[in-house]
């Protein structure tokens, strides 16, 4: 039956509820805190963005920021909202200063919706201006006003003091991971030289700008020394590693935009302009980039992103007066140029890596040619994966719930495509153990069916640009067998698409171990510790079930663990992991050694 479209159809939400209703428009995906892209983190974002801001036109070198529970708490020394706007300013849509682009010049706020957003999604919201040594507050509940005092005089400095608490009706059971934070906290020094950030007690401060971002990202060692040049409203830092993916870091008025957008193309497309005119060689385009880890930031004034969350510049313009992007980051790249004439050494090293990277394609290109054929024949789609009708790389809004599980085994890959929602939910099924990649070229992707046929179902082969799934969800069994192949997957991830990890696409499916149950009640027990807690709340002698594979849980049941309520361990990197040492160890073929390891590190527990 149709409903009765008519007036009563048409609703008008105030902005609190229409923010609350549709939180994705402003802060993209919601999650759980597990994901650097959550929702929470764009939350602290929106609000030190307007300190950033603050810095960036000369006012107030610290930003003080402490974490106390689920509740963030933010205090600049920059001028102070102007205190009979306060209320306004983080309650009113379309309410702010950034339109006045003389009083905030390549400022990251713009829209006059971020702060207001922070303030709708928080159980407790509150924001106070210091100014001229006067004070005033306001506090807020999901975006409605509870309190708002007077002006009244203080002998605390100018600025501006949030403090919020993420609603946990919109969130659900979150936790912040502080590493995703001072990450964020990092990016922020080193696209603002002589800032200094405070966070819980730890002080974040750069004197090297991006070539200090360049270092602390670095997890192998260089071909060459990084090269680092600015001038004006730009700034770059490369050098050449030794992966087969392209990694770049971009940024546009200190905002990190991890999907680039026109500044990132250009700079792609006028390196390779650049070297093919020093080197006086055609190279393709493929083989100059192969390996590149690069930093740019520019600033714009007045940019236009594509999206609230700011992750994607869409601006072809420096400014409503000055050249276009492109135009400005080729100009630049002249700077480049005079430093290869300058630097011989250096420009060795790059031609080299660039031939070296030539062969290897051509080594190739035979082979995947025929692989991508392959792949068309197998009928990818009926055979290997069981799609989902949303992807990442479409304009749905629940792209940031698209998931791909990469299991094994009929039994278990049938439970997964029986419980799952197919509006964004794919599954991938594992034809036996895949081969060990460590060590191995790119070609091994090509010679390997499984891995042939994985990457194109990820749409990876150039990059992870085009990714067709937020999460990609490694689910085995927790037995040896399913480790084992949790570990392969990890490390061909690792060899061969680093990316992935990097930027926070791969993921581990936690199951429950145990199932705990009486008549009245059944629990679900991911380890022994929940086990015990459950038998004590249940008592009476319940029936206790363990899951040896996912096989041996019913669809029904499924349902409950790749729901709402999903449990996803991140597979993620930092500085101090050192991948190609990590994985000749535990991968490669120095057996005696890991051999000892084990023995010295074997744990036996009793079998309950």
């Amino acid at each position: 039956m149709v409903a009765n479209y008519s007036e009563d159809s048409i609703k008008t939400l105030d902005w609190e509820e229409h923010i609350r209703k549709r939180p994705g428009m402003y802060i993209g995906k919601l999650g759980d805190g597990k994901s650097k892209d959550d929702g929470i983190y764009i939350l602290i974002k929106e609000v030190i963005d307007n300190s950033i801001d603050e810095y960036a036109m000369g006012f107030g070198k610290n930003i003080d920021i402490k974490l106390e529970d689920h509740t963030i708490t933010v205090r600049d020394y920059g001028r102070g909202i102007p205190q009979g706007k306060l209320v306004d300013v983080v309650s009113k849509m379309n309410t702010g200063a950034k339109y006045d682009s003389s009083v905030f010049q390549k400022s990251v706020g713009l829209n006059g919706v971020g702060v207001k957003a922070v303030n709708a999604l928080s159980s407790s919201f509150k924001v106070s201006s210091y100014r001229e040594g006067k004070k005033k507050t306001a506090e807020f509940s999901k975006g409605l006003k509870t309190t708002e005092t007077e002006i009244v005089d203080t002998d605390l400095p100018n600025g501006t003091l949030v403090v919020f608490t993420p609603d946990t009706e919109i969130f659900g059971k979150y936790n912040f991971n502080i590493e995703f934070i001072e990450t964020m906290l990092r990016h922020y020094t080193y696209l603002n030289i002589g800032l200094t950030i405070n966070f819980n007690g730890t002080r974040f401060h750069s004197k090297n700008g991006l070539l200090d971002l360049l270092n602390e990202n670095l997890n192998q060692e260089p071909l060459y020394p990084i090269v680092h040049l600015k001038n004006g409203d730009i700034e770059l830092a490369f050098t050449h590693g030794t992966q087969y993916n392209e990694e770049y870091y971009s940024f546009v008025n200190g905002q990190n935009t991890t999907q680039g957008g026109t500044h990132l193309a250009a700079f792609r497309e006028a390196f390779v302009k650049t070297i093919r005119d020093f080197y006086k060689k055609d190279f393709d385009a493929n083989d100059i980039r192969q390996s590149i880890i690069a930093a740019v930031s520019i600033r714009v004034i007045e940019p236009i992103f594509e999206s609230q969350t700011k992750t994607k510049l869409g601006s072809k313009d420096m400014g409503p007066d000055g050249p276009s992007v492109r135009n400005y980051i080729f100009d630049f790249m002249k700077k480049v140029d005079d430093f290869l004439h300058k630097n011989s050494e250096i420009a060795e090293e790059i031609q080299k890596k660039i031939l070296a990277s030539e062969k290897d394609r051509k080594a190739i290109a035979g082979i995947q040619k025929l692989a991508r054929e392959r792949a068309k024949k197998v009928s990818l789609h009926n055979k290997k994966l069981r799609d989902c009708r949303i992807h990442y790389n479409s304009n749905d809004e629940r792209r940031y719930e698209t998931t791909i599980f990469l299991t094994e085994g009929d039994s278990a890959s049938g439970s997964i495509t029986k419980s799952r929602d197919v509006n964004t939910q794919a599954v991938f099924s594992l034809k036996g153990k895949p081969a060990n990649s460590y060590g191995e070229t790119k070609k091994v992707v090509y010679q390997n069916e499984e891995f042939n046929l994985l990457q194109a179902a990820l749409n990876i082969e150039e990059g992870i640009e085009n990714i067709r799934y937020r999460n990609v969800v490694i689910a085995t069994d927790a037995d040896v067998d399913g480790l084992h192949i949790r570990l392969l997957l990890i490390t061909f991830f690792l060899q061969i698409f680093p990316d992935l990890l990097k930027h926070g696409h791969l993921f581990i499916l936690q199951t429950p171990l145990f199932r705990v149950r009486n008549k009245q009640k059944t629990i679900y027990c991911y380890d022994e510790k929940e086990k015990e807690e459950a038998i004590k709340k249940l008592k009476n002698n319940p029936e206790i079930t363990r899951f040896k594979g996912l096989g041996e849980i019913s669809p029904d049941e499924f349902k409950n663990f790749i729901g709402k309520d999903i449990r996803l361990e991140p597979v993620s990197l930092s500085k101090a992991d050192q991948i190609q040492p990590l994985l000749e160890f535990y991968m490669g073929k120095n057996t005696p050694d890991r051999q000892e390891f084990i023995i010295n590190n074997l744990r036996v527990e009793e079998d309950i």
